[in-house]
């Protein structure tokens, strides 16, 4: 790939250290990849030889500060600078795990969004305990939603399934608090007959445990609903996580058993991190967009610069042009 990956160095709650380390890690792995930030804190954690290209700017935008920050009073923010790499053409994506909601502000302004597409949503990977992997959208982006609105980002997420899993005809569901047509809140129960005249492979509504099981390729929700899912399944790997290191600290006995089976542990370990690190992409704006999350390390953060580069090698933007363009 030619083009770098963009990302902000001065995001996340362990910038720049973490996200430099973790840009050298792609960057060492054969990915091409650039920074924007603060050169004076950047240049010294880059190795010798390592050539990665620094992007200079002071402007930062603080957690605690407004999502408008970059479009008012930071408009050389580097969260905001990312995107206009992309959207100039000189990156092919931008990857930032800093402030979430300026990072939608900045990319809605500088790519814009794909026609057809009323708003974007953030999407990510969730292992199923089938083996497979579950595209759920919207994680956040959306807090309140039209039944329009779940249409438009089932949409999306069929592509991205499309794309990325490469299923040829993704089984696509509402969250629900139940299966039956007549579940859900009133956006839930109006949304169902958009679906399911809408060409799609929907197979109706879905309960979180369903769709963790296999009952379908694509989760659609509101970004409440769907922020609230997410991090109740990372929390409930950190739990079980914490609780199997200390039953096996608790008998000599149970750390020779963990001995026998630290492969297993490591794949586990593995898997859990990975499917968590790579972040979520900002579909339907015009461009790839990659969030990690704020507390990101750098194996965190080299997984997120991968998905972004993943996301260009299958083409998802073409994707989701031929996707989105003929809708209502």
């Amino acid at each position: 790939m030619s083009l770098p990956v963009s990302v902000d160095a001065m995001g996340g709650d362990h910038a720049p250290e973490a996200v430099v380390a973790g840009a050298v890690m792609a960057w060492r792995a054969g990915q091409a990849v650039e920074l924007v930030g603060d050169e004076a804190r950047i240049r010294p954690l880059l190795p010798k030889g390592v050539e990665i290209a620094i992007h200079h700017t002071t402007e930062v935008v603080a957690m605690d500060e407004p999502a408008t920050a970059p479009l008012r009073s930071k408009p050389q923010a580097s969260v905001r600078l990312i995107f206009e790499r992309v959207a100039s053409g000189a990156a092919c994506a931008a990857v930032t795990c800093g402030h979430t909601g300026a990072a939608m502000a900045s990319a809605l302004k500088e790519l814009g969004m794909l026609p057809g597409v009323q708003r974007p949503a953030l999407v990510a990977l969730v292992p199923r305990t089938d083996g497979g992997r579950l595209v759920l959208l919207d994680l956040g982006a959306n807090v309140d939603v039209r039944p329009e609105l779940l249409c438009g980002f089932a949409r999306m997420g069929d592509a991205f399934a499309r794309s990325v899993l490469e299923i040829e005809s993704p089984r696509v569901a509402l969250l629900s608090n139940g299966e039956e047509e007549g579940k859900g809140n009133d956006t839930v129960r109006s949304a169902f007959p958009l679906l399911a005249e809408s060409g799609l492979n929907f197979v109706g509504n879905m309960e979180p445990v369903g769709a963790m099981r296999g009952g379908c390729d694509v989760l659609v929700c509101d970004g409440f609903s769907g922020n609230v899912m997410l991090k109740t399944v990372e929390s409930t790997v950190e739990l079980v996580s914490r609780l199997l290191r200390e039953e096996i600290n608790r008998r000599t006995s149970a750390r020779f058993g963990a001995w026998l089976i630290q492969g297993a542990l490591r794949r586990f370990r593995l898997r859990t991190e990975e499917q968590a690190a790579g972040g979520a992409v900002l579909l339907g704006v015009n461009g790839v967009a990659v969030v990690g999350h704020g507390r990101s390390d750098a194996v965190a953060v080299a997984a997120a610069i991968q998905h972004a580069a993943r996301q260009v090698e299958v083409d998802l933007m073409g994707q989701l042009r031929g996707e989105t363009a003929n809708e209502p």
